[in-house]
C-alpha cells in the first residue's frame, strides 16, 4: 500500500479535521490502494484576515496551496496534493440592499498540472455581525466571539455553527469545500471529457 501525503496550509484543527473527513469520503476513489496522511503547515494567504469578497477568498486559498508547493520544493517534501483553505464574507449588492454571506473556499493542486476550487455554500450573515466586520473592520474571529458571547469560537464550531445552531459547523463547511475542490482529481474521466461536437 502506497502513502499519499496531502499538505494543508493551516494548523487549525477544524481545517485539518475537515480535510481528514473529506479524504475518508473520496480517498478510495482517488486511489483505492493508498494510505493517506496529512502534513499541516502554516502558510500565509496573502489576503486580509477576514476576506470580504469571493475573489479574495479564492485568492487566499490558492495562494496558501501555492505556498505549500514552494515549501515542498525547497525542502524536498514528498507531498502529492496541496490544499489551501480560506473563509470569509462575500458582500453582494442586489435588490437595493447589501447581502453578506459567510463562505468557505478550498483550492487543491497537484503542484504541476492541475488545480481546482471548491466552495462550501453560503449562509446569510446577520446585519449586526456584518457591520462589525465589513464596516468597522473587526476580524471575524473577534467579532463572532463578541456577537455570540463566547470565546475561541473559530477553533470550535466557528461562525457557521453560531449562525446555523451547529447544524453546519466550520469544519463541515470546509469538508464540503475540500470535496468539491478534489472532484476533478477523483472524477478525472468526467472532467477530462471533451464537449460534444455539434
Amino acid at each position: 500500500m502506497n502513502k499519499i501525503i496531502v499538505a494543508v496550509g493551516s494548523t487549525r484543527r477544524p481545517k485539518l479535521n475537515a480535510v481528514w473527513e473529506a479524504l475518508t469520503v473520496f480517498g478510495p476513489t482517488l486511489n483505492d490502494n493508498a494510505q493517506f496522511d496529512i502534513a499541516a503547515v502554516e502558510v500565509p494567504s496573502g489576503v486580509r484576515n477576514t476576506p470580504l469578497s469571493r475573489e479574495e477568498m479564492m485568492t487566499g486559498a490558492r495562494q496558501r496551496a501555492e505556498a505549500l508547493v514552494c515549501v515542498a520544493r525547497e525542502k524536498n517534501e514528498p507531498w502529492r496534493y496541496f490544499v489551501g483553505l480560506e473563509g470569509g464574507f462575500d458582500v453582494i449588492h442586489a435588490d437595493g440592499a447589501r447581502w453578506v454571506f459567510l463562505e468557505n473556499w478550498a483550492y487543491v493542486t497537484d503542484g504541476s498540472q492541475r488545480g481546482a476550487y471548491g466552495q462550501s455554500g453560503a449562509v446569510l450573515v446577520p446585519e449586526p455581525l456584518a457591520q462589525r466586520v465589513v464596516d468597522e473592520g473587526i476580524e471575524l474571529s473577534e467579532a463572532v466571539d463578541a456577537f455570540a458571547g463566547g470565546q475561541g469560537i473559530r477553533d470550535a464550531q466557528g461562525a457557521w455553527g453560531v449562525l446555523t445552531r451547529n447544524m453546519i459547523t466550520r469544519q463541515d463547511a470546509f469538508r464540503v469545500a475540500v470535496i468539491n475542490a478534489f472532484a476533478p482529481f477523483f472524477n478525472r474521466e468526467l472532467y477530462a471529457a471533451k464537449p460534444p461536437v455539434c
